[in-house]
């Protein structure tokens, strides 16, 4: 997904002064993960900017390639993240108006793409590794 053209310093500014009204066990878990730069690159690259993105494109692109971008967009949230991401949409803070016209029927997509969870079977680890192979019975 092509990103929309937007200040990294403004979405930083605004996931750190969200972060500061997080309830306890999110505002720890993210702080903690915040801090760590590979996960910080990979928040505002994987999740924050391509919501961002979605975001400003939902007021102008034709309901077939918003649901195409959202399709391509697979990613899964943390409650945590998903706290920290949902003023993104909604419309509170520094992005106000970003949101401004965003149709309600879009915004409503996004928030469900941010409360969707894994099922169940795939959230649990795979018993094998991607290199290894399960031993095939031979035939004598």
């Amino acid at each position: 997904m092509k990103f929309f053209s937007f200040p990294l310093a403004t979405l930083e500014k605004a996931i750190h002064k969200r972060v500061l009204t997080l309830p306890s066990p999110h505002r720890e878990w993210f702080t903690e993960r915040w801090a760590q730069k590979p996960y910080k690159k990979a928040f505002v690259e994987n999740k924050a900017m391509p919501l961002i993105t979605l975001v400003a494109k939902g007021k102008t692109l034709d309901d077939a390639e918003f649901e195409e971008l959202l399709k391509d967009w697979e990613v899964t949230f943390y409650d945590a993240e998903e706290e920290v991401l949902r003023p993104l949409i909604q419309g509170d803070g520094l992005l106000q108006l970003m949101q401004k016209n965003l149709p309600p029927a879009r915004a409503e997509a996004l928030l469900t793409k941010l409360t969707a969870r894994r099922p169940q079977a795939d959230a649990a680890p795979s018993v094998e590794t991607p290199g290894s192979q399960a031993a095939e019975p031979t035939i004598d």
